[in-house]
């Protein structure tokens, strides 16, 4: 068995996230301890007690993410886990890829808690609430989807964002633009086009001011070899040079998430199971239409950990 360990991305946050484990295993709760210092605020105490709304912000969803996935990866390697002997690839997300660098130690856990906020704040101040929008478009190509971002754009970022799963994906930009988009979609045939309930348009051309802060940001950062490579949301292949890893979190920021060819590069590279640390199955769900027949395992509860440590023994 050739495992990748895969971190989910905003949507994925719960009130109540991480919480079981941080009650059970002290290593939890100090990662929870040190993000909350590195932030100068209880980020936990959203996580824990909400409201939703206020976890789902952007400046606190990404942050809190990426605390719950390093709660349960540090569970994981107090019972033992060798990431490096046990796991072949890292792999996030969107934000997402911030966990697995943190998780690979290629950024320590208070940089990356820091970076998280800076890039949510950013990706917020981007564009003025209600000048953006994002749509999941179901049931089209890819090469169709990127007809349709062409045609209606007239003038605006109209453009891929997130390439999910075969028939799943995500378009992003200007609020007018993507809302042609979305009516052209259905009338090309698309299954569903649904505008998300985002604050913001992630993952396209209006991000650049965000793209330049965290150029700005990651430039004072120590940014180490991780100990397992890491599959790049730009490139959907394997990388672990410490300088080209700064140079596409920045180009991330304003281009697309290429998860569906990110899994499938894992599977053609050996990959025959991805672990999806922290909350929710989004990623699960994902890989298993991209990749029929690949084997996924949760890690989130602490019902969780002893299945999946006995797996990779």
């Amino acid at each position: 068995m050739s495992v990748a360990f895969t971190f989910p991305g905003q949507g994925s946050q719960a009130v109540g996230m991480g919480k079981a484990l941080a009650d059970e295993f002290s290593v939890a709760r100090a990662v929870y301890e040190e993000v909350n210092d590195a932030l100068g605020e209880k980020l936990s105490d959203i996580m824990w007690n909400g409201p939703a709304d206020v976890l789902t912000l952007t400046r606190n969803a990404q942050p809190a993410l990426m605390a719950a996935s390093i709660a349960a990866l540090r569970v994981m390697k107090e019972k033992g886990l060798d990431l490096a002997d046990k796991v072949s690839y890292v792999a996030g997300h969107s934000l997402g890829e911030y966990s697995a660098l943190a998780a690979s130690g290629a950024l320590s856990l208070g940089d990356t808690a820091r970076l998280l906020r800076i890039r949510g704040d950013a990706m917020q101040k981007a564009v003025p609430v209600g000048e953006g929008a994002m749509a999941a478009i179901l049931g089209l190509s890819m090469d169709d989807v990127k007809a349709v971002t062409k045609e209606a754009a007239d003038g605006e970022v109209c453009q891929v964002a997130n390439d999910n799963a075969t028939g799943q994906v995500v378009i992003s930009g200007a609020k007018s633009a993507i809302e042609r988009a979305a009516a052209l979609a259905k009338e090309k045939g698309a299954k569903r086009a649904l505008l998300l309930p985002v604050s913001a348009p992630f993952h396209c051309a209006l991000m650049a001011p965000a793209a330049d802060a965290m150029a700005d940001a990651l430039s004072k950062v120590t940014i180490h070899k991780p100990a397992v490579p890491l599959v790049a949301n730009v490139l959907a292949n394997a990388i672990d040079d410490p300088e080209a890893i700064r140079k596409h979190l920045v180009e991330q920021v304003t281009g697309m998430v290429r998860w569906s060819e990110s899994v499938s590069w894992l599977s053609h590279n050996g990959v025959d199971c991805l672990y999806e640390i922290g909350t929710g199955k989004v990623l699960s769900g994902l890989a298993k239409r991209i990749v029929k027949g690949i084997s996924t395992v949760n890690v989130g509860e602490p019902g969780d950990i002893d299945p999946a440590m006995a797996k990779l023994a």
